[in-house]
């Protein structure tokens, strides 16, 4: 399997579930004694069926010894940088070097907006996530003169002392698959979460996703599979970032009922984690080695697991959306 220069890691990605606090900490005990390097979890304010990540990662660092631990991705619009870096280089040093740092410039807009952060265009999510990532490093760096000074459009900072200085060099690992945001990655960022593969085939198989969509609609509630197929059209064309999301707030605004915008949605999450789900095996495909049938299995198992918490994240993000009937 090739390295891309760089050791490899391999990790857990857990659904950070608010209704089984014991079982997600036990399942990344699991997996240091397992003898894997790292666990992550994803990162949802706004969801009230999730733990909050921070505090879970706190958690884990101080139940484990040796296993790495990071956001999949930090949601950065509800953490903003200044305080975001104190808290990362705190956590590292309270674990002896073990944190990195998975950054996302947002999604799930609705959410973000309901907890009163200000909502931002694709390419405005960008130049924020560009400023933070100066922020970041200009806290960490305690060898630098003086106080950290930003003019920032979105993250200003007048004046701040710098520390602490982290345990280790944090790595800024960056979920992106949008030439844009794979861009800054490449400048800024040390190393991209898991996209970059997904990247080089999502334009021919997101444009499947319309097709996929209309072989559903029938089997919708009335008056909601036209929405719901140009919603797909739609969303196909700028790729998946907000998929699901996109497709009900589309169907929410055709006035369907809270229980046709949930049917939407949970058809919305069918023909998204299929895409997905295609795109990483065919990732794996393409990138045999002399271990090809191992790979193609790890590729398997991985797909399996992905959609495993998407489906677990993405439904209680559909049923809220759903239950607001906005």
């Amino acid at each position: 399997m090739p390295d891309y220069g760089h050791e490899l890691r391999f990790g857990t990605f857990l659904t950070p579930d608010a209704q089984n606090p014991d079982q997600v900490v036990a399942l990344a005990e699991l997996t240091e004694a397992a003898g894997l390097d790292l666990t992550s979890f994803q990162d949802h304010p706004y969801n009230a069926e999730f733990l909050d990540t921070w505090t879970l990662l706190s958690w884990v660092a101080a139940r484990t010894r040796r296993l790495r631990i990071s956001g999949n991705v930090l949601s950065l619009p509800l953490r903003p940088p200044a305080v975001l870096a104190r808290a990362a280089a705190s956590l590292d040093r309270l674990s002896h070097g073990r944190f990195e740092l998975g950054l996302g410039a947002g999604a799930f807009w609705d959410g973000i907006e309901g907890m009163g952060a200000r909502r931002l265009t694709p390419g405005q999510g960008v130049e924020a996530l560009r400023e933070a990532i100066d922020v970041l490093r200009g806290v960490w760096d305690v060898t630098a003169p003086g106080p950290l000074r930003q003019d920032g459009k979105f993250y200003p900072v007048p004046g701040m002392r710098r520390g602490p200085e982290p345990a280790h060099d944090i790595d800024i690992w960056l979920g992106a698959y949008q030439p844009t945001l794979m861009m800054t990655a490449r400048q800024l960022a040390s190393v991209f979460a898991a996209a970059v593969p997904i990247a080089l085939l999502q334009g021919q198989l997101v444009r499947r996703m319309p097709e996929e969509a209309g072989a559903l609609a029938p089997t919708l509630p009335a008056g909601v599979g036209e929405p719901f197929v140009s919603a797909f059209r739609q969303v196909s064309a700028a790729g998946p970032d907000e998929t699901v999301g996109e497709v009900v707030t589309a169907v929410r605004r055709s006035g369907a009922s809270p229980e046709a915008v949930e049917a939407a949605g949970r058809a919305a999450h069918t023909v998204y984690t299929h895409s997905f789900a295609e795109r990483l095996l065919r990732c794996g495909a393409g990138h045999a080695d002399p271990g090809g049938q191992r790979a193609a299995a790890r590729q398997i198992a991985c797909a399996d697991h992905v959609i495993a918490g998407v489906d677990r994240g993405e439904r209680a993000l559909l049923h809220q959306a759903a239950s607001r009937g906005r």
